[in-house]
């Protein structure tokens, strides 16, 4: 009988001569040569249940995507499924999905379009498509999932709700596939849009809340060294600015303002004609630097409110830096294609407007400056999800943030799981006090964004000081009388450490400029309470032996030698012993020596 339908590719006709029954997910194993313990039991209990439906909510960075691919190639393995669907957010990811799709074993074509009806190509085993394109012919996307069995990829599920149309069209599209797979980072909207395919229990308020068949959040990600540390670099600073009305207008960014004020100082700290953005980027690449002793290829990324502020902020980092810098825009047909080389290269900074902020693999990203007015929660956690990924156990991700309520809310609360919350009484913020403020800083969003169409202003000055860091919910610094010294001692925090070790160096470095503050305060015989003791001997060997080994190992790939014959070389330059019986002294004298040596 004559294929209807020769163009059109059944995965399962094919599956016997890449994977013989005997070795069902050998495919698979070209996403990750070892998968990690959460893929491998999130994959057991998909396995185990065999559900048509399964959403698995995973932090950015922890490898959804590889998880995904893996239990794709055992349900094409064992004849499951024929074909594979994957749904992605943004066109760029279309094109990630298919290269890590290729690892595993999977041929996705990226570029099918809806002009291509139920054609994709003989070779391929499924295709990439995006939201926006499913909703604009979900009759025809329906046929192509019927057309064989076909597991649906929703990455990023909760974009399904972010328009009416775009829901019903998913729902349409893929009611009837065979398996759906949901996917999110973020598993909560700021809305009453209900995400397709997703599961709602009941609440004795009478709302319904979001459930998730597996969860991997950030605090277990971070014990499990899958992602790294964040440390937020808070400044904050004087803004003056001028209404419509000729009213010059001065605020603090950090204190206690109204909500309009809040929003329009914190608008001037952004204007790239203003100081304040200028002194964060400066600190910022003094950070990158910093990283870059530990981590040669580290990179960065400025995350701007629109394109024009984006292309000042680009150039702003080309004087800072007399480096070319990556500038991303999401109108520009070749933005995939340089974020693509920037991911490979070992260039200091990328600038970009939202096309960054979800998604996007550039795993070498490890300072971040948030210069865009977005607060929702769902925004910042993709955005801070671009820096969390880890490459080697001990790398620290640093994100330049302005003091800003919302912002300072969301950053101590980073490692905090939230659902989705639809049908509460008197709409989702009623829920419970979190989700009160969650949808107050929504509502505060839209409102500025409206006041600043409405009343035209312009920014006449800012300035900005470092006002103190945040890590894993804590706060550190905020001695106002050492700004600059202080600056620096956190600015040096090292690029490579455990969170454990974060959290010490930065109580050491608090303490420090506490007594820095009182002694210029004539108060240095009470010294402050968050001082502490001093740091057992054993840790800060134990320290700086874990810093030693991983410079070694930098350099190691980058000279080719074994890591025995630097430790001999090193030990014939600076004298001592061997490593173990080494001092705390003489390990420093290695690691600097390391370090210009990487830097040279």
């Amino acid at each position: 009988m004559t294929d209807p339908h020769p163009s059109l590719h059944l995965p399962g006709t094919s599956a016997a001569e890449h994977l013989p029954p005997a070795y069902p997910d050998r495919a698979a194993r070209g996403t990750a040569g070892t998968l990690r313990a959460w893929q491998e039991e999130a994959i057991a209990r998909y396995l185990a249940d065999q559900p048509r439906d399964f959403l698995a909510s995973a932090t950015p960075g922890a490898g959804k995507t590889t998880f995904a691919l893996r239990l794709a190639a055992i349900l094409r393995a064992n004849r499951t499924v024929e074909q594979i669907v994957v749904v992605a957010p943004t066109e760029h990811l279309k094109t990630q999905w298919a290269d890590a799709a290729a690892r595993a074993g999977i041929r996705l074509n990226p570029r099918y379009s809806n002009s291509d009806r139920l054609a994709y190509g003989s070779h391929f085993h499924g295709v990439v498509v995006t939201y926006a394109q499913v909703a604009m012919k979900p009759v025809q996307h329906r046929l192509l999932a019927e057309f064989a069995n076909t597991l649906v990829i929703l990455d990023e599920v909760h974009h399904g709700g972010d328009a009416l149309s775009w829901g019903d069209a998913i729902r349409e599209a893929y009611g009837t596939a065979t398996r759906r797979l949901a996917l999110t980072g973020t598993p909560f909207r700021s809305d009453d849009a209900e995400i397709p395919f997703v599961q709602y229990a009941p609440q004795p308020d009478g709302s319904r809340v979001s459930l998730t068949d597996y969860d991997y959040g950030y605090g277990r990600a971070l014990t499990d060294g899958v992602v790294r540390p964040v440390v937020f670099m808070v400044y904050a600073g004087e803004t003056q600015w001028q209404t419509s009305a000729g009213e010059v207008m001065q605020a603090r960014l950090g204190e206690g303002n109204t909500k309009d004020i809040t929003a329009q100082a914190w608008r001037t700290a952004l204007d790239p004609a203003g100081q304040w953005i200028a002194q964060v980027l400066r600190a910022a690449d003094r950070r990158l630097s910093e990283v870059r002793h530990h981590i040669p290829d580290a990179g960065g990324l400025v995350i701007a409110t629109d394109h024009d502020a984006a292309r000042a902020y680009a150039k702003l980092l080309r004087e800072i830096t007399g480096e070319q810098v990556a500038l991303i825009l999401s109108d520009d047909a070749g933005a995939s294609a340089r974020i693509e080389q920037f991911a490979g290269d070992e260039s200091r900074w990328m600038v970009a407007v939202r096309m960054v902020s979800e998604g996007v693999d550039v795993p070498r990203l490890a300072v971040g400056v948030y210069a865009t007015s977005s607060s929702t929660p769902l925004f910042f956690a993709q955005a801070i999800g671009r820096f969390v990924r880890s490459r080697r156990r001990g790398e620290v991700a640093s994100v330049f943030l302005p003091n800003v309520p919302n912002l300072m809310q969301l950053a101590a609360e980073l490692e905090k799981e939230r659902g989705h919350v639809i049908d509460a009484p008197g709409g989702a913020e009623t829920w419970d006090a979190e989700a009160a403020e969650l949808a107050a800083a929504e509502r505060e969003d839209r409102a500025s964004e409206e006041l600043t169409k409405e009343f035209a202003y312009q920014a006449i000055s800012s300035d900005a000081h470092f006002d103190r860091a945040v890590f894993d919910g804590a706060e550190f610094g905020g001695y106002a009388e050492v700004e600059s010294e202080e600056e620096l001692e956190f600015l040096g925090l090292p690029g490579v450490l455990e969170p454990h070790e974060v959290r010490r160096v930065l109580l050491q470095r608090q303490a420090r400029q506490a007594k820095r503050s009182a002694v210029k305060q004539g108060i240095a015989e009470h010294p402050p309470e968050r001082s502490e003791p001093p740091e057992a001997l054993h840790r800060t060997l134990g320290e700086q032996r874990r810093l030693l080994n991983s410079l070694v190992g930098m350099y190691a790939r980058v000279s080719g030698e074994p890591h025995s014959a630097i430790h001999t070389e090193l030990r014939r330059v600076c004298g001592g012993p061997a490593v173990a019986q080494a001092s705390v002294t003489q390990l420093q004298h290695r690691i600097d020596l390391l370090r210009r040596r990487l830097s040279a």
